[in-house]
């Protein structure tokens, strides 16, 4: 895995100091998600810099599941996690779970009641929320808050036991419901939830809410430094007290950065849900959805989005990164490393008139322009190929370089090939077109020097296989698809993020070992990748990117 971040930025300067001041004498950090969906690339920002961050100082970095919502949570959403993490190119210290510290949170939270410091609230969600007051008016105080200490561990213990239905009572912290920051104002820590859990099974029927959960399990593991995105920043006056609360020695320190923004995209969970099951994607890992599992399935590379990570650098300011800027990253990191190939994907027979009815031949070709050391691979010539139909005009506009009537081309990697003629149906579309080919220009070059502006990709009908492309693009039309003021976000679908293209015709050499994820860039057309569901009967590549393309739509 290459080094993420190579220079340093404000959390660094932090921890710096913390190192300087003998506040840690080392450094540990931990990327915590909630396995309640599939990880979006707005995650892997999170976890280059939590992973990276703890390279740099020589620390280690945990992998911990938040795993506090049984409701919401599932062991596949967990495997899912783990398997993003690792392809993105990082390896967690140790894997680990906020509910194999049940115990330990419970336990402090015990420590707050008797300290007077939490309470058994027997109000309604509803009124909680009435009681909190606003962001201008401060709230007021549960008629419960002054229960003894013995009437709340008393009540707390039977909650425990599961004497009481879901939503019946809550503890809450007890701390200032007059505070400026409402997230001080008595959060609710514990709520009674009888569901079993994917870990615990149904060892409890009260589970700790996030903000109480979180910092505690920090502490218990050791880490140093809680880094996470800036909508946090809110709630770190309640980490910390929480923290000091449960007398915690020498507490993590919470430090924000702002969150990715991708423009196009949507990372919202529950939006995200609404697509997969709403059947307008073909699951979380759907080569048009902002997972990793789905840019992954798309054949962007690991390494593309690391890099994209580091480009985009870290702050505390928000903004919003144009697509544009990811696609740039993929694209080169495909350039550098993904092998050539030819394939047709909207194929227009043409024949050769003066090539020989049997002949074939094997012209070697390179794989990469910039790797000699990959080699070469066969692609067969014949008398009948096929290249695109936009590669021919009948009557050419201004400018266009490509097959018509009088005209030579090149055809890449072969022979000069001069446009004779071309048939038509009855409608007078175009089905063949006739071309001569000079013998001496074997490999693309001419002997005389004569000079031709269009050069054609090509597959031969003596050797290739078909396949079926699917050119896939953006999601949305809309820059902010998450903006329902006028509609739902659904409203803001693109008809044609998804194409999909039957009997393409790729070069035969590419048949053998062909396997989900190899890569490739088609001449001419972009980037694809064999997609998941590819099979020996039916091939399937994935459009990842596009070239960039000097021929305006």
């Amino acid at each position: 895995m290459e080094e993420i971040i190579t220079g340093s930025n404000f959390i660094h300067d932090f921890i710096d100091e913390d190192l300087e001041k003998g506040v840690y004498s080392e450094v540990q950090t931990r990327f915590p998600p909630e396995p309640n969906g599939y990880l979006h690339i707005g995650h892997a920002k999170a976890i280059c810099i939590n992973f990276s961050t703890a390279k740099k100082y020589g620390g280690v970095c945990n992998l911990r599941l938040d795993d506090t919502n049984p409701q919401k949570e599932d062991t596949e959403y967990v495997e899912a996690i783990k398997e993003d993490i690792e392809w993105l190119g990082f390896k967690w210290e140790k894997c680990l779970f906020a509910s194999s510290y049940f115990d330990f949170i419970y336990d402090c939270a015990v420590r707050l009641i008797e300290k007077g410091l939490a309470y058994v609230d027997d109000l309604t969600a509803d009124e909680i929320r009435e009681y909190r007051g606003t962001l201008t008016e401060a709230g007021k105080n549960s008629p419960y808050r002054d229960r003894s200490v013995e009437e709340n561990l008393d009540l707390f213990r039977r909650m425990t036991e599961g004497e009481f239905e879901n939503g019946a009572r809550v503890l809450r912290a007890k701390i200032d419901m007059a505070s400026p920051n409402i997230n001080m104002r008595d959060p609710v820590i514990y709520r009674i939830a009888h569901i079993p859990h994917h870990q615990t099974g149904d060892k409890w029927c009260v589970y700790p809410m996030y903000d109480f959960a979180h910092p505690l399990s920090d502490a218990k593991e050791g880490v140093t430094h809680s880094l996470c995105s800036l909508e946090f920043e809110n709630h770190r006056p309640l980490y910390d007290w929480v923290l000091w609360a449960a007398d915690i020695q020498t507490p993590p320190r919470q430090i924000e950065f702002a969150r990715l923004n991708l423009n196009y995209c949507l990372t919202s969970k529950r939006k995200c849900l609404a697509l997969v099951n709403g059947g307008i994607v073909d699951g979380w890992n759907d080569p048009r959805m902002a997972t990793l599992s789905g840019m992954r399935r798309r054949g962007y590379p690991a390494a593309a989005i690391r890099n994209f990570c580091e480009k985009i650098g870290v702050s505390k300011a928000y903004s919003v990164v144009d697509y544009g800027l990811l696609e740039a990253c993929v694209r080169d990191e495909l350039n550098a490393n993904a092998p050539r190939a030819m394939a047709v994907l909207r194929p227009l027979k043409v024949v050769i008139d003066n090539y020989p009815d049997d002949k074939t031949e094997e012209l070697e070709v390179e794989i990469h322009p910039d790797h000699p050391e990959m080699g070469t691979r066969k692609v067969t010539f014949s008398k009948v190929i096929y290249v695109e139909q936009e590669d021919f005009m009948a009557e050419p506009v201004k400018k266009y370089f490509r097959l018509f009537p009088g005209n030579e081309v090149r055809l890449k990697s072969a022979y000069f090939a001069k446009c004779v003629g071309y048939d038509t149906d009855e409608n007078g579309n175009v089905t063949c077109v006739h071309c001569t080919y000079d013998p001496e220009s074997r490999g693309g070059n001419s002997p005389d020097g004569r000079k031709v502006k269009g050069t054609l990709h090509w597959v031969s009908e003596a050797d290739s296989f078909n396949a079926e492309i699917r050119l896939y693009d953006r999601l949305f039309n809309a820059e902010n698809p998450s903006d329902e003021s006028s509609g739902s976000f659904t409203d803001n679908l693109n008809p044609n993020s998804l194409v999909i293209l039957k009997d393409c015709l790729i070069e035969g050499g590419l048949r053998d070992g062909l396997k989900p994820g190899d890569t490739f860039q088609f001449m001419r057309q972009g980037y694809f990748c064999v997609d998941t569901t590819s099979t020996d009967e039916n091939i399937v590549f994935n459009r990842t990117v596009q070239l960039n393309s000097s021929w305006g739509k």
